[in-house]
């Protein structure tokens, strides 16, 4: 059985950067990986949903913080299926978002922190009901959001509006230290998105852990 290792962070950063190395890293050391990212934009109905609520093509759609959980959920439980099959034939199932960051934006978007309401009813529905299954390991990637805004406006699409609202990304990263001080959901290991990762070291150890 795979293991299922989570990134998470902010938008800018640099989970897709840190991904890429992570594969590497792990093929060097002769560990099969399959990648997986959320919201699966071009390939989810629910996820391309979501993308026209947050850039305003859904009338009001994208004012109910429990609608959006709800589409956010059934993206991934439409590759429920495929990352179970995954976790049977692969050494590590890496994830680009995964439960953690429904949680994360939605108690932000209610001014809630991680012991909120929201936090606990989002597990209930993507664990219990939905039957996603638990991450082994989840990975914050940390830089200051202001850093990670200036990176995000730099890409080459039309930002939606959580990636515009500063304040929803500070309170967001906030949310992420705190689901990752409790454990929330599986063991977390923050790293410093300002520095070099010594990508070998870290997948020896999420490798190990297996």
């Amino acid at each position: 059985m795979g293991r299922l290792v989570v990134i998470e962070g902010l938008d800018g950063s640099g989970k897709r950067t840190l991904g890429a190395a992570l594969v590497e890293a792990f093929q060097r050391r002769g560990a099969k990986v399959a990648q997986h990212a959320f919201p699966r934009y071009g390939e989810s109905v629910h996820a391309d949903l979501v993308s026209d609520a947050l850039h305003g093509r859904l009338g009001d759609v994208a004012d109910s913080v429990h609608g959006m959980a709800v589409l956010f959920a059934l993206d991934r439980h439409g590759a429920r299926e495929q990352l179970l099959r995954d976790l049977e034939n692969y050494d590590i199932v890496l994830v680009d978002r995964y439960i953690a960051s429904n949680a994360a934006y939605q108690a932000a978007r209610l001014h809630q922190d991680e012991h909120g309401e929201i936090v606990e009813w989002i597990r209930q529905l993507e664990v219990d009901r939905l039957g996603l299954p638990v991450p082994d390991r989840q990975l914050l990637l940390r830089v200051p959001v202001d850093l990670a805004a200036t990176r995000a406006a730099t890409r080459d699409r039309v930002r939606d509006t959580y990636e515009k609202d500063g304040g929803l990304q500070t309170r967001c990263a906030a949310l992420y230290d705190g689901l990752a001080r409790i454990g929330w959901l599986a063991p977390w290991l923050v790293l410093d998105g300002r520095t070099d990762q010594d990508f070998d070291q870290l997948s020896k150890a999420l490798v190990a852990d297996a």
